[in-house]
């Protein structure tokens, strides 16, 4: 189990929120609890506008604004989502463990929908690149 576990969904978000969450617990995985709560709290677009606010100011506060990626992390909320509706858990942890693809195959659920590399491109860093595959919506 991953230590941001040892965090409540909110103590988990107070701290992402007020930039006092301990970067090396956020992992891959606590990027999608991070989405999993701010949807099932503030709905989908909501989401959207949070994460890319918070998460823009958290990697400044932890001088890590070079890893930040416009269209990851509105892909990984959207993916997040999509799941979400298939979904009867009412906690993340059940939620990953029914979804396990959102955490180990990640890329190869990101290649569906991009035939080009969102990972490494200046573009996709700073702008949402629609996907020119599949569509999210």
């Amino acid at each position: 189990m991953e230590r941001h576990f040892e965090l409540s969904d909110s103590e988990f978000e107070k701290q992402f929120i007020n930039c006092k969450l301990n970067p090396d617990i956020f992992s891959h995985e606590a990027h999608l609890r991070l989405a999993w709560i701010n949807i099932k709290k503030y709905g989908i677009e909501k989401s959207k506008s949070n994460i890319q606010i918070q998460l823009k100011k958290y990697v400044k506060i932890v001088g890590e604004e070079d890893k930040y990626n416009a269209t990851l992390t509105l892909a990984a909320i959207k993916a997040v989502y999509h799941f979400i509706l298939k979904s009867d858990s009412d906690s993340f942890e059940k939620f990953i463990n029914e979804f396990p693809r959102l955490k180990h195959n990640f890329k190869e659920l990101m290649s569906c929908h991009y035939g080009f590399d969102i990972y490494n491109s200046k573009n996709a860093k700073t702008k949402f690149l629609e996907p020119d595959l599949l569509p999210f919506d």
